[in-house]
């Protein structure tokens, strides 16, 4: 996808009539011009979106040799999933031997992602980006099209044909996979703690649940949103097991509410499996390592990293869109946190 033309000091020297180096003069704030003309050519720039130091680049059609990525969780979050850190470390997998390097943020809300992203493009600091946790009508989509800055989508589904490719792993093929397993070993009340449900890929795993439930298949459909917190997972685990009717068997979206969840079932002496199954939707050395260790899809997040970081280089040299691509295959990890319904279930 070719780069959208950058302003220069020529547009605004042609649309205030005067020189380039009058122009310059008045940016840089040095003498050669009257205060009216600087004023003029300054207010010239601020419309056309000038920014300092970008225009040697852009005119020479040089690239800036980062790509960027903006991580837009909370940072108490952020610490303790494994996920962030296997994707960085397959992005950097995938940029390595190519001396393109990464501009990584974390940004505090979505209104910082947005500017960050426009900061990074006007000053010419990435030649694209890879964004993840796709939202529907999601602004940053629209004003990364606007800006015409490559773009590649850490998503659930393939993009729309002419939108910007998403490398993906099927959230409702997913969350088909973990009811099926269940509903095989007898439960039919099946809670799902989930995450912010304004991501694409909740709201996929939220209406899979509800859609096992209309067909009949689950007795109810109960998804309680979470920031992806261990406070938010033991609230909402406790409130679920103090409920008159318990579900047989809670889906976890990551393995910190999984493992917040597990702790919870402990302190209220709900036994695991017997009393209630746990399943997260991740798959790291967390939920492994604690006593019983809880089934879990594992993906290849390293691998979907690399897969993204290699597709937006390639897509950075293309003239238009490439089409989306397949992520790692997903696998159901069995382990001791889920067993059969008890009869007095």
């Amino acid at each position: 996808m070719p780069p959208k033309r950058r302003t220069t000091i020529a547009d605004i020297a042609a649309r205030a009539g005067v020189s380039i180096s009058a122009v310059s003069f008045a940016l840089n704030d040095r003498p050669g011009v009257s205060a009216e003309t600087r004023l003029r050519v300054q207010e010239i720039a601020r419309q056309l979106d000038w920014q300092p130091h970008t225009a040697a680049r852009a005119l020479g059609g040089a690239k800036a040799g980062s790509i960027g990525f903006v991580l837009n969780r909370p940072a108490r979050t952020l610490g303790t999933e494994s996920f962030f850190g296997d994707l960085i470390s397959g992005i950097q997998l995938g940029l390595a031997g190519t001396h393109v390097g990464m501009n990584l943020l974390v940004a505090r809300d979505a209104e910082e992602e947005l500017a960050t992203y426009r900061d990074w493009w006007r000053g010419h600091r990435v030649d694209g980006v890879i964004v993840i946790d796709p939202r529907r009508d999601d602004p940053r989509l629209a004003l990364l099209t606007e800006l015409g800055m490559p773009t590649v989508v850490v998503g659930s589904h393939p993009s729309p044909a002419g939108s910007a490719p998403t490398v993906w792993i099927d959230d409702s093929d997913a969350t088909d996979t973990v009811l099926r397993y269940l509903l095989a070993l007898g439960h039919r009340r099946i809670a799902h703690v989930a995450g912010r449900p304004e991501f694409e890929h909740t709201a996929m795993r939220i209406e899979r649940v509800r859609s096992f439930a209309a067909a009949g298949d689950l007795d109810d459909a109960l998804s309680v949103p979470t920031d992806y917190s261990a406070e938010a997972g033991a609230r909402a685990t406790r409130e679920l097991l103090s409920r008159r009717e318990r579900p047989t068997a809670i889906v976890y979206d990551n393995d910190v509410l999984a493992v917040a969840g597990l702790g919870v079932a402990s302190e209220m002496g709900v036994a695991v499996p017997a009393d209630v199954s746990i399943v997260s939707f991740d798959d790291s050395a967390m939920v492994r390592l604690v006593r019983p260790a809880i089934t879990s899809l594992t993906r290849d997040t390293v691998e979907l990293g690399q897969r993204a970081a290699t597709l937006l280089r390639a897509q950075i040299d293309a003239p238009a869109p490439l089409p989306s691509l397949p992520g790692p295959a997903l696998t159901l990890s069995v382990r001791e946190s889920t067993g059969r319904v008890r009869a007095a279930s």
